[in-house]
């Protein structure tokens, strides 16, 4: 964190300290969490049974007895079997962050939000609901960040160079996230991780870099909130639950607008290009915050062997994909070709799941990234891993092409058109035009399109033509990827 994140301020007013958890907590909750949680859109493990949870920590950040509503705060690990199939073995699996609210009863205001209503157990009588819903257990949240408080498990932190003001009214936000957010007074937005993995999120690091380095297409951290595991007692340490940042009032999602734009037979290669050059800046001040490596040899045979085994189990899965693997294939042993020759190229940290739904233009034209955190399901330290800025471009270039397909027929010459723009935005800023390293570029578009393919055939099966249209681009033309 930097100095100004960590430096010390006047005291303020804390929460209540943290309560013990009665025993038998996760016992007289497991009813209600295993028909509430696979329902939720965050839930990773959808499609497997839950056959039970352990609990990995527990926290009452507003004491159950003590106030009109209780807070707990929930890391639990859902046991799941690996397969959906009858009879396999459940596994220890992913740790979620629950924040539970608990009543005597549940006002009618809060009535979507019910969990259920406890039978047994420490809380037998009582009804649990979703936390986030209720303002005034969402404003608890703001206050332990705010007073920079430690509740349990919970730390809680911000950059002292942002006042937190009181009196901000928070409402969550009800699209479909991977995770959840709450927005205070359009003022500050509250992203928290549904899904917690231990380690570093990229989604606070990076974002944290780039403030550092004065740059202004990403909104800086405002404040965070964290749990500290003891590993003396089998857990895994620093875990970052959440963060906070400007909320950027009056933007427009990039999706949105691109498909605004298109169905009116507006033209968007001038915001295209600006994104590109938004692109840019992002990349170049990660350059400057955090190392760059060479990929030699060895890193790009690494590299083309994951693709190409991403390629062979995609395939498998999903039977209309077999007949391009073929030339598919091709997009890869080119860049290991030129690995043999011996070229190396550049890797450095990067956004990592980059699309139009990651970028946000305010009323004045100007672009800022989010959503750092790359894609949830991927290990944590493969998203923290130095990548070619290729992966990013590739990834934008596919999120032009799904939006062309959202008019039938496709508005192919629109997304060539966004293509092109979008790279020469890049290279007005980095020096460096995308198109002029097709190899790399091909093979990085051959892989998000098989990804999408798989994404797809098991998500949105009426999607799935959007990516098998690209996928036959790329099997049958070497230039394909060359907007």
């Amino acid at each position: 964190m930097s100095e100004a994140a960590t430096h010390p301020t006047a005291p303020s007013p804390a929460p209540p300290p943290a309560a013990e958890p009665a025993p038998g907590l996760l016992t007289s909750l497991e009813p209600l969490l295993r028909e509430w949680l696979p329902r939720q859109r965050w839930f990773a493990g959808k499609g497997r049974p839950v056959t039970g949870f352990s609990l990995v920590a527990a926290t009452e950040l507003l004491p159950v007895g003590a106030a009109k509503a209780g807070l707990l705060h929930l890391l639990v690990r859902a046991r799941q079997p690996l397969v959906p199939s009858q009879g396999a073995p459940a596994q220890p699996g992913d740790c979620y962050q629950l924040l539970l609210g608990v009543r005597e009863t549940l006002p009618p205001r809060l009535a979507p939000a019910l969990i259920g209503h406890v039978a047994e157990g420490p809380l037998a009588g009582r009804t649990v609901y979703e936390a986030l819903h209720d303002p005034r257990l969402a404003d608890v949240l703001l206050e332990a960040m705010r007073a920079k408080a430690q509740v349990g498990e919970v730390r809680c932190g911000r950059d002292m160079r942002h006042d937190l003001p009181e009196g901000l009214v928070p409402r969550v936000v009800t699209s479909e996230q991977s995770n959840s957010s709450i927005v205070y007074g359009d003022t500050f937005i509250l992203k928290l991780f549904r899904r917690i993995v231990p380690g570093d999120n990229p989604d606070l690091e990076l974002p944290m870099e780039l403030s550092r380095e004065g740059c202004p297409r990403v909104p800086a951290p405002v404040a965070w909130m964290v749990a500290e595991l003891d590993r003396t007692a089998g857990a895994d340490g620093h875990h970052v639950l959440g963060v906070l940042q400007p909320f950027l009032h009056g933007a427009t999602d990039g999706w949105e607008l691109a498909l605004s734009m298109l169905a009116k037979g507006e033209d968007f290669t001038a915001e295209a290009r600006a994104l590109g050059r938004a692109t840019a800046e992002v990349h170049i001040a990660l350059t400057r915050a955090l190392p760059t490596v060479t990929l030699g040899r060895p890193q790009l045979e690494s590299l083309v062997d994951g693709m190409t085994g991403r390629l062979e189990a995609a395939a498998q899965a999903v039977p209309a994909l077999r007949p391009y693997a073929p030339g598919l294939h091709t997009a890869f042993e080119a860049l290991a070709d030129l690995a043999a020759e011996g070229r190396t190229w550049t890797a450095q940290r990067i956004h990592g799941d980059l699309h139009l739904g990651q970028c946000l233009r305010s009323p004045s034209g100007e672009w800022s990234l989010i959503d750092f955190e790359g894609e949830p399901s991927k290990p944590l330290a493969e998203r923290r891993m130095p990548q070619p800025v290729a992966r990013d471009i590739a990834g934008m270039l596919r999120s032009f092409d799904y939006a062309a397909h959202s008019l039938q027929p496709p508005a192919a010459d629109w997304a060539s058109a966004c293509r092109a723009a979008y790279c020469s935005g890049y290279a007005d800023v980095s020096g460096a035009d995308p198109r002029t390293d097709p190899v790399l570029l091909r093979a990085y578009e051959t892989d998000k399109a098989v990804y999408e393919v798989l994404y797809e055939a098991r998500h949105r099966p009426d999607w799935l033509p959007v990516p098998l249209a690209a996928v036959h681009r790329l099997a049958t033309d070497p230039n394909a990827a060359t907007p």
